[in-house]
């Protein structure tokens, strides 16, 4: 996510001298801890047996419950994230991580690490990332709100999927892994709960090999409330979903809104002056036409906004460039939109001026002519934004 506000403090890349790390992230689970640890104690023996090493790490977010000295006490890594929120404490934890492979999950005892046992197979096989389902697995009874269950996991499950085809049945699952190479490669950076969409999104725009393995959810062992709440965090994955798509939030508004008002001002500017345009029992009439103005300006602007988004997540390394990209990339160089701004504002000018030359004719008189008034100032404004879109267009790179 492009994060503004105050910057986050980043760590210095430990050594992967190890081959797993077993992860968690931690704000005042002293409740729940020892079940985790114990879990992943027995993941780690699993993990021995197939001779792999491996390190149980807490990446701490401020516990100030006695979590800390419990996790030390049983033999686990400590270390603290200087930044609040639970994306913040697990992007600190993977940076800080020794091993090259990472499974992380929540420790509220929800999930069982010794699932990951299975998620570590998958990266030995050679996938980058692989994320637990719980929808492919069990979700116990009182394990999930209905809301989470039968609203906020299947909208945002299909929301990714529709916008980025990740391929994946459950995107926000709190149990997965990543090899410590993608956890670079995707340079996660949410602060918050949008941390476990971040990381989907980033796999599939990157087109990260991943893959996913059944899960089991169950009740959390605390005795508070979860410090997920679902309709803020719910919101803030939408806006994150969002983001990154310029496809779904800026091209195809633009398509459909330059669409429709194309359509009105050719079906107007075909009508005679003082007739309605008729689709069976429906007409159209002038005052259709400053909708459809508004509608152009709209769809012109956002896609304007599109061409920059897209190339801005692009230099910020969040998307690959395919071919379609390039092909934009060249029709957005600055001479071009500059060529596209003066053919825009040669078309708006000329029906201006037409509107002016039967005006004087008329001895400046009464005049019917507001459709061609309507449209000839729409393309004056759109060639404005071509202009201004283009510079900006440039100084985004567009022109390299």
């Amino acid at each position: 996510m492009i994060t503004s506000g105050v910057p986050q403090i980043a760590p210095v890349a430990t050594a992967t001298d190890l081959d797993v790390t077993i992860l968690m992230p931690c704000l005042n689970e002293e409740q729940t801890l020892p079940a985790c640890i114990k879990m992943a104690r027995e993941a780690g023996e699993a993990l021995e047996a197939k001779g792999l090493t491996y390190e149980i790490l807490i990446s701490d977010n401020g516990s100030t419950d006695g979590s800390i000295e419990l996790a030390e006490g049983l033999g686990c890594r400590v270390v603290h994230c200087p930044n609040r929120g639970y994306g913040s404490a697990l992007v600190f934890g993977c940076t800080e991580a020794r091993g090259s492979a990472i499974v992380f999950g929540d420790s509220d005892a929800s999930y069982d690490f010794r699932e990951g046992v299975a998620m570590v197979d998958k990266l030995r096989e050679g996938y980058e990332v692989c994320m637990g389902s719980r929808f492919k697995g069990e979700i116990k009874p009182g394990a999930m709100p209905w809301k989470n269950r039968y609203i906020g996991n299947p909208v945002l499950t299909g929301m990714l999927n529709l916008f980025y085809h990740s391929g994946l049945s459950d995107a926000h699952c709190g149990l997965r892994s990543l090899t410590k190479d993608a956890f670079f490669k995707l340079r996660l950076e949410s602060r918050g709960m949008e941390f476990a969409s971040e990381m989907v999104v980033k796999a599939a725009i990157l087109d990260v090999k991943r893959t996913e393995v059944p899960v089991t959810l169950s009740k959390d062992g605390r005795d508070r409330p979860p410090h997920l709440r679902p309709w803020r965090d719910g919101w803030r994955h939408v806006k994150f979903l969002m983001t990154l798509c310029p496809l779904w939030i800026y091209f195809l508004p633009a398509a459909i809104l330059v669409g429709v008002s194309g359509l009105i001002f050719a079906a107007l500017l075909m009508t005679p002056v003082g007739q309605v345009f008729k689709v069976g029992p429906l007409w159209f009439g002038d005052h259709w036409l400053i909708l459809a103005g508004g509608f152009f300006i709209v769809g012109y602007q956002s896609l304007m906004m599109g061409l920059a988004a897209n190339k801005y997540t692009r230099a910020l390394g969040f998307r690959k460039q395919s071919r379609d990209d390039a092909i934009i990339d060249r029709l957005a160089k600055v001479d071009t939109m500059l060529a596209a701004a003066v053919l825009l504002g040669v078309v708006g000018v000329g029906m201006l001026l037409n509107v002016v030359f039967t005006w004087s004719g008329n001895r400046f008189g009464s005049l019917q002519m507001t459709r061609q008034m309507i449209v000839a100032t729409t393309f004056i404004v759109a060639s404005f934004q071509t202009l201004f879109g283009g510079f900006l267009l440039s100084m985004l790179g567009c022109d390299d």
